[in-house]
Parts: structure tokens; sequence; C-alpha cells
């Protein structure tokens, strides 16, 4: 495996687990810590406060290292990087806004800096700003997903062709020979989302897992073009914004629809009518919840067993 990414944030395996908001809290971190990849605390769907709690909570449960996926357009983002520095977490993901921000500030306190993009020029502008490695992430994830709408496949080469820095492939990946695949792409590792999402120790509710297990091709979608794009379960909630956009709807009516809370609804209390249920187009090949122990053993021995099978063709 490249060690690339493993000496950088002091791992096993060049395996990150996804910041999914409401399914990352101290005990989904600490167990992918604890079993050689590196576990976030998803302070998207977190106060400052909540987060606190969760990375004492989470040290106190593991002695590997764990970081935090931070979005940067959060409406609280000073209180949560005040908690990151004062905390002095050993690694900060961030997403979702400009790398310049914080990258510089976070570093002068010793946090490693790793920053989520969608295309190469993004990638570009990343390095630019001084982060540490860059995660590049196709459409096929989960949740919050760039314009760009390309896929992981097209999307790893393109990146690793623009910048020099540690690349961590996102999007679509949940077996051990798509792991492999990313890192025959250019990628120094991958970031997991969907899988870890539903593992045992996730927090997401009983309800969206089950749910996820029993989706088929197709049955996820990207929405909401014309706010942030998302990809959803196709459930009531997501017919109705799709009615809307096929119909021209302003983005202010379809924040109205949206409203506030439906992630937690759906996907931590488990309406699985009216809730918005984030999730990406790989949970298709997920069939039952397993611990996270379970999980990157598997991946490992896919991989392996994959790049063994693969030594004759070569």
């Amino acid at each position: 495996m490249n060690h690339r990414l493993t000496e950088l944030l002091d791992i096993k395996y060049p395996i990150i687990q996804g910041g999914m908001v409401w399914c990352c809290g101290w005990q989904l971190a600490s167990a992918v810590s604890n079993n050689g990849g590196l576990g976030l605390l998803g302070a998207g769907s977190m106060t400052p406060e909540t987060l606190r709690e969760h990375i004492k909570k989470c040290r106190a449960a593991t002695v590997q290292p764990f970081g935090v996926n931070v979005p940067l357009l959060y409406k609280d983002v000073d209180g949560i990087m005040k908690v990151v520095m004062e905390e002095k977490v050993p690694i900060v993901v961030s997403s979702a806004g400009n790398p310049k921000t914080w990258t510089k500030q976070l570093q002068e306190e010793g946090i490693t800096v790793l920053h989520v993009v969608s295309s190469s020029k993004f990638a570009q502008k990343a390095e630019e700003a001084g982060v540490n490695a860059i995660i590049a992430e196709g459409f096929e994830a989960g949740g919050h997903n760039g314009r760009e709408e390309t896929t992981t496949m097209a999307l790893i080469p393109q990146v690793r062709s623009a910048v020099s820095l540690p690349l961590v492939a996102a999007g679509g990946i949940a077996t051990g020979s798509q792991m492999l695949a990313a890192l025959c792409l250019g990628a120094d590792g991958v970031q997991i989302g969907t899988l870890f999402a539903l593992s045992e120790e996730s927090s997401a509710s009983p309800e969206f897992k089950q749910i996820c297990t029993n989706l088929k091709e197709g049955d996820t979608q990207l929405v909401l073009k014309k706010l942030s794009p998302t990809r959803l379960i196709k459930n009531a909630f997501c017919e109705k914004i799709k009615e809307a956009e096929d119909r021209g709807a302003a983005a202010e009516e379809l924040l109205e629809i949206v409203g506030k809370g439906r992630t937690k609804l759906g996907i931590f209390e488990g309406n699985m009518t009216d809730g918005e249920l984030e999730i990406g187009q790989v949970a298709s090949l997920i069939r039952k919840i397993e611990p996270v122990e379970n999980i990157i053993r598997r991946l490992i021995d896919e991989y392996n067993l994959t790049l063994g099978r693969l030594k004759p063709v070569l």
C-alpha cells in the first residue's frame, strides 16, 4: 500500500472515514482509528460544546490519531475551530468553503489540514492555500456534491496530474478492489463514507441503516442543484424536491421545502418519509450492518486478494 498518506497521518492503512453528518460521533471515529484508519468526528451536525464532548470521549477511547471534519460554510465555524485548536485535535478535514480562511492558522497550532474538492481547479487552489493533502470527491458520493458532477474514475487522474500533494479518492468506494482501483488512478489513499455510515458504530438511526441496506442501483438521485447539489435516497421528500425542480421552482421555494433539520429528521431520528436521507450510490453494494473491525479487515483482505489476482496479468 502507498505509504505517503499513512506517514502524513500516522495511521496503519490509507483509509479515512468520511465525516458524515449525524453518523460520525466518537464511537465511530474511535473505532476506525483503533482499527488502523483515520476516524473523523462530523462537526457539521454538532454545536461547539457537543464537539468538545465528542473529542474528549474519542480521546478516551483511542490513543490513535483522529480528526474533525469541518464544513467551512457552517454557521458556527468560528466556534468549532476554536474548540478544535483548544483541544489540540491533530487533523482537520475542511470542506465546502475557501481553504485559505483557516489552513495557516490551524497549521500554526500543529494541525494537519486536508481539504475536500470536486475538481482539479479547486485542487490547485487548495494546494496554493497550503493544505497538507487533498481529498477529491466524485459525484457518486452521498450528501453534498460538487456542481461539476465528475465521477471519481474521471476525477482522480485529472486531480493527480494537476497537483503534487498527497491525494485521497472519495466517492463510490466500499470494497478493497475499488480501493486498489483508486490507488491505480493516482490516489494515495481513500475516504469512505457510506460504508462506515452503515456500520454498527455509526450514530445513524436503525431505520436509516435498514433502508440503505435494501437500496438497489438507481435508488439515489442528485437534487437541489440550485442550492447545493445533494445525493439523496428517493423517498417522499426527495420526490417533492424533484417535482418542484422539474417545474422550475426558484431557490427560495426549494429552501422553504427543505426547511430546517431535515437531515437530522431522517438520518438521526429515523423518519424515512419526510427526512433528507443522504447516502452514496455505493449503498446498493452493502447488504448488512457490521462492526468497523470487520469492515476494515474485509477491505484489506479484498485489496490484497485483488492485487494477487492481478499479478499474473501484470
